[in-house]
């Protein structure tokens, strides 16, 4: 009995460990410019540095503005045009005219490489 014990802790320990490694293959955002929840002059352009390579035909993101100063709305969808960086690993946003003054959140959604599938935001605001 105890050789099968042995057996079944070392087998589940196994399924674990390959369990845990499945986790992490996920695709993570490393870096925003602007940064989450910054403060910043109108950028020319939006930044995302992802973990893994991307499958860039599936993958995107939307600019919306939330907030003009002194007033509160509904999200408005910014024209942008969103391109890959030659790593694969990034995605770069270009508005099609500068931001104006307010918050803006970013929405995006990846799929890696190896076809797992993220999605988040980050927000920023502009002076």
């Amino acid at each position: 009995m105890s050789h099968f014990r042995s057996f079944t802790l070392r087998f589940l320990a196994a399924v674990a460990l390959l369990a845990s490694g499945a986790a992490f293959a996920h695709p993570k955002l490393v870096v925003t410019t602007p940064a989450d929840h910054a403060d910043v002059s109108a950028p020319g352009t939006i930044e995302m540095s992802f973990s893994e390579a991307l499958m860039t035909q599936l993958s995107g993101a939307n600019l919306m503005m939330t907030e003009m100063p002194g007033m509160t709305m509904e999200p408005v969808k910014i024209e942008v045009k969103t391109v890959p960086s030659s790593d694969a690993k990034s995605l770069v946003m270009t508005p099609a005219r500068p931001l104006s003054s307010g918050t803006y959140r970013v929405d995006w959604h990846v799929v890696s490489s190896d076809t797992h599938a993220a999605k988040g935001s980050f927000s920023f605001h502009v002076k």
